[in-house]
């Protein structure tokens, strides 16, 4: 990766619903009118625009409209663990095959949660499977780095996400936005045997 910007633990992030408050944002009153987040499919494997997460034939793709969701990190697990059961990893006959399927989602929570803390809140959850290779992909609107803290300090409270994502998947990177803010953050886990 290129020269990263290291961010400092912060108090922003994930509410206790699981929402993302950017800065000077406000908690909602109890009377706050939620909205329900876009869910689309593209099982065709055909791609749906020239985007970083156009598909290549064969790929199998959900997405996930974030943008003006509560209880995001909670919605985007469920939803992925929702194409994990349509795409037949879940339920797990073997325990290797239920800890691929943890990983995804641990994965999956922190990509969310990094998004929220760093980026200004994620956009978009886009989670694609072909035959080998399951990938996540986190569109944001921030425009940092994201980099595993070095060096890693296993006792330490917090700065862990980008270090798990590393050790779990078999690549991680960041694509992006041209002529816009924000950017793509990706991540790709092996599918299970």
């Amino acid at each position: 990766m290129g020269t990263t910007q290291q961010h400092p633990p912060s108090d922003l992030g994930p509410q206790p619903d699981g929402s993302c408050l950017g800065a000077g944002a406000s908690v909602p009153a109890a009377s706050a009118v939620f909205t329900t987040p876009e869910m689309r499919s593209d099982m065709s494997g055909a791609a749906s625009g020239a985007s970083p997460g156009a598909t290549p034939a064969g790929r199998r793709t959900r997405r996930l409209s974030l943008g003006s969701a509560s209880g995001i990190v909670p919605l985007a697990r469920d939803f992925t663990r929702q194409a994990l059961y349509d795409w037949g990893w879940l339920p797990a006959a073997t325990a290797d095959r239920r800890a691929a399927a943890e990983d995804v989602l641990l994965v999956v929570s922190e990509l969310v949660t990094n998004a929220c803390l760093h980026a200004e809140g994620p956009e978009e959850l886009r989670v694609s499977l072909d035959a080998k290779v399951l990938r996540l992909e986190v569109e944001d609107r921030g425009a940092g780095q994201p980099t595993p803290r070095t060096p890693h300090r296993a006792g330490r409270p917090g700065g862990h996400g980008m270090f798990i994502v590393q050790r779990l998947c078999l690549d991680w990177g960041v694509v992006r936005s041209t002529g816009m803010p924000g950017k793509t953050v990706w991540a790709e886990l092996a599918a299970p045997a």
